[in-house]
């Protein structure tokens, strides 16, 4: 294993009924926003609970934090956010209202534009926040990562800030989610755990086990969290399972991937799709492409997720490539670029995008412009 340093101060709170602490949980002299997005969290009662846990509290509401959340909307909500002088945010929503809180955060004690501290990379001050999970998929509730889109120049990037000081993981918040919603969700835990999972082999038996149970359980419970999705057993081991699958537990120690998520950022930049979409198709591409490189992870994956022990190397590696890309069509979702309308200007302008900006991805550092494309014309 390679030397690392593990710190994770967010303090989970799971459970029905746990939105109700917030009254003690957030310090009682402190200036709050919350965060939402489009408004769904009146339709399922979610707002009323904050709400009444804030009674008598000091704190405004910003609305209108989108999927992908964009700057040009982020800094709005610091204006807001200096205006009134906050000191403490709380982001009701999911991954896209977290990510964008975490902007805010930054913004909050930035006199520049928001947009320089994506581009830094890194926040180097941060307000205090904290989360009410609504949407599970990103893991930004239990990690210090998000990712922000600049629409006027079809930009997304990802930047460090600070972990949610607490997050409140309540299952019933998932139940009046769509279907599509939810099979993105477990489309980007899987893979994000593939990230940090399919990469070099014998580093760690610990973390290979401790992922393959993610995987395990989150291709277990595929079919009845997008059946029964008012199912709160079935529910709650989805939330817990994305924010295991993303808040660096199972990286400990060992090489980690990203290609397939640089270059599905690309995608949503250019296109809208849905950021779970984006790496349903991505991951069939990266797996066919880097098969040689990824040899020995994919036996092991084969055979430990699949049950896949017969037949040659090759065609056990075969077998298990064509489970993943089914595991993601009973999802419903596309895992073709065609099925999605996107053709070879996208490949071309993110083969243009990787080159200009220098980067070299993946645990090999080898997913440059040229292999970004390979992995895309293996998308078609």
């Amino acid at each position: 294993m390679k030397n690392f340093i593990y710190h994770n101060p967010t303090e989970l709170i799971f459970g029905k009924g746990q939105i109700a602490r917030l009254s003690t949980l957030i310090p009682a002299d402190k200036r709050i926003m919350i965060t939402f997005g489009g408004g769904s969290v009146k339709r399922n009662g979610v707002y009323d609970q904050v709400v009444a846990a804030l009674a008598g509290r000091d704190f405004v509401e910003f609305w209108g934090i989108e999927p992908n959340p964009s700057v040009e909307t982020l800094r709005k909500a610091i204006a807001l956010g200096k205006e009134r002088k906050v000191d403490f945010l709380l982001a009701v929503g999911g991954g896209s209202v977290i990510d964008g809180t975490k902007l805010i955060a930054a913004g909050l004690l930035y006199d520049g534009d928001a947009w320089d501290i994506v581009l830094k990379g890194k926040a180097e001050h941060t307000v205090p926040m904290a989360t009410v999970l609504t949407m599970s998929a990103t893991g930004s509730e239990m990690n210090s990562g998000a990712v922000i889109s600049r629409y006027e120049t079809k930009e997304k990037f990802a930047f460090y800030g600070n972990y949610p000081v607490f997050s409140i993981l309540d299952p019933e918040t998932l139940f009046s989610l769509p279907t599509r919603q939810i099979a993105c969700g477990l489309s980007d835990t899987f893979v994000h755990v593939l990230e940090q999972y399919m990469t070099t082999p014998g580093q760690s038996r610990l973390m290979d086990r401790w992922a393959e149970g993610i995987l395990h359980t989150i291709v277990e419970i595929a079919p009845r969290a997008l059946a029964e999705p008012r199912d709160y057993d079935v529910m709650s081991e989805y939330m817990l399972g994305a924010t295991l699958g993303l808040n660096d537990m199972i990286a400990m120690g060992v090489t980690q991937d990203w290609a397939t998520h640089m270059i599905g950022h690309e995608l949503t930049a250019l296109h809208g799709l849905t950021h779970g979409a984006t790496l349903a198709i991505v991951i069939n591409g990266t797996l066919r492409t880097l098969r040689e490189q990824k040899h020995g992870k994919l036996l092991q994956y084969g055979e430990r997720i699949w049950g896949i022990t017969e037949g040659s190397e090759e065609e056990r590696i075969e077998q298990t490539l064509a489970r993943t890309e089914a595991f993601f069509r009973s999802l419903g979702l596309s895992t073709h670029l065609s099925e999605e309308g996107i053709g070879e200007e996208t490949i071309a302008e993110i083969e243009r995008r990787f080159n200009a900006q220098g980067v070299h991805y993946g645990e090999a550092g080898n997913v440059d412009g040229a292999m970004a494309r390979r992995i895309l014309e293996a998308c078609r």
